[in-house]
């Protein structure tokens, strides 16, 4: 699959991460914590997706931006063949910090930078007519950049129109679900073909808490044809479309740092699908792509892995 040229386009947030932890509690302020696991890395939503193509195998275009420093600099470094549409910004880089607690949430703090700046026409000048029938773009951290996001439903007209199915993950609103966002939101899924939430994503976009009521609501939203998929953290994930339901269950492994895992199961289930996979063979290649990805720690020089679950439709 490699020899196909970039048949994943992935349009989004790219930023600096750096991963530590863990902590039992919240230190007071004015205090020092030394923690046991660090690792300074390429991240954001699409930053992540990106990583996790290449590791599949996969040539994927990354459409973005980076800062005008020496992070950004670096960042441009990290990203190989699929960053050659990272434009500069005139803009520091955008840095998370992700501190993760020995419970295995985590806490996420993130300054406003270069993402702030990416807009439409940057976007737009850096994309070319799908390669191929069946390519795919995937929409990724749509909330960090706000001027793109203005500019959300000519972006996923001018992808189909460039012969893209698009996919959206959203991934969770800073300011929370209001009505104005939920119609929002609401209005560029129903013209997407591969909608990829997780499932406190799925029951606040329509303001229910049971979840199977609210995948019910949800496919009523997407036009004919397009498959729903609601991550379930270590539950696993579940698929819908054309009324097929489906349920994969995760993997079980040890893992410290489950920063980016929504993104890796997206890109295992967006290339199994372009493999020719059916609704419950991307999903269950989704799972174990992102069990095998988030179970390493560092991950910094992952490389395709040997035996990967996308091959088998």
């Amino acid at each position: 699959m490699g020899g196909k040229a970039h048949r994943l386009a992935i349009v989004g947030d790219v930023g600096v991460d750096l991963v530590m932890g863990p902590i039992s509690d919240w230190p007071q302020i004015g205090t020092e914590t030394v923690m046991e696991q660090s690792e300074l890395r390429a991240g954001g939503s699409a930053g992540n997706a990106a990583l996790a193509a290449a590791w599949l195998g996969e040539r994927a275009q990354l459409v973005s931006a980076v800062g005008n420093d020496d992070m950004g600099a670096w960042l441009r470094t990290q990203f190989g063949n699929a960053g050659t549409a990272l434009a500069v910004s005139d803009a520091p880089t955008t840095f998370t910090a992700g501190v993760i607690h020995a419970n295995g949430e985590r806490t996420f703090f993130t300054t406003r930078g270069h993402l702030e700046h990416l807009t439409y026409e940057l976007v737009r000048a850096r994309l070319a007519p799908a390669p191929a029938p069946g390519s795919i773009a995937l929409l990724s951290g749509v909330f960090l950049t706000p001027l793109l996001r203005k500019s959300y439903p000519r972006l996923i007209a001018d992808l189909g129109a460039l012969g893209y199915q698009v996919a959206l993950d959203t991934n969770w609103p800073p300011e929370g679900w209001s009505r104005a966002l939920r119609a929002e939101v609401g209005g560029w899924i129903g013209r997407c073909d591969h909608v990829l939430l997780n499932d406190l994503e799925v029951r606040s976009l329509v303001g229910v808490e049971d979840l199977d009521e609210a995948l019910e609501r949800l496919q009523g939203m997407l036009k004919p044809g397009a498959a729903l998929v609601v991550k379930n953290g270590a539950r696993g994930a579940i698929g819908a479309a054309n009324g097929e339901r489906c349920e994969c269950a995760a993997a079980r492994t040890n893992v410290f740092d489950s920063v980016g895992a929504g993104d890796s199961f997206n890109v295992g289930y967006l290339v199994a699908r372009l493999n020719g996979a059916g609704l419950a063979a991307a999903v269950g290649a989704g799972c174990e792509t992102a069990a095998q990805i988030i179970s390493r720690f560092p991950r910094r020089g992952l490389r395709r892995a040997p035996e990967p679950a996308l091959e088998r439709a």
